[in-house]
């Protein structure tokens, strides 16, 4: 059963797995935004969370004037996944490291080695 709450509820709760990101990490992040969404464009009910964009690993100095990259979480089936608010926000902390660590280049593989699968 999905853990029900409102779409302002969790996206407070996104804001505090954000805040959980130590500051050395943030200094580098730079031309990202995140957005919430229920789903991805197409629909699929499992995938938790999106980048898309260019990594900082693949920036050079030809990176200039391009659009912001994007994290996306997604409502409808990290609140599909977990068993009550305490674990909604262990999920969500999870997907936002998770996105943010494409950023910077990891892949999924590392990812998980690293425990944010």
């Amino acid at each position: 059963m999905a853990v029900s709450i409102s779409d302002d509820e969790f996206d407070i709760l996104v804001g505090e797995a954000l805040d959980e990101i130590p500051e050395e990490f943030w200094e580098k992040v730079d031309n990202v935004v995140v957005q919430v969404q229920d789903l991805p464009e197409d629909g699929s009910r499992n995938i938790l969370g999106l980048y898309e964009g260019i990594p900082l690993s693949e920036r050079d100095s030809w990176y200039a004037g391009v659009l912001p990259d994007i994290v996306w979480i997604f409502r409808t089936p990290l609140k599909a996944m977990a068993r009550d608010e305490d674990d909604l926000r262990e999920q969500i902390g999870i997907t936002v490291v998770h996105e943010i660590g494409h950023f910077f280049g990891l892949d999924d593989h590392h990812l998980e080695e690293l425990g944010w699968g």
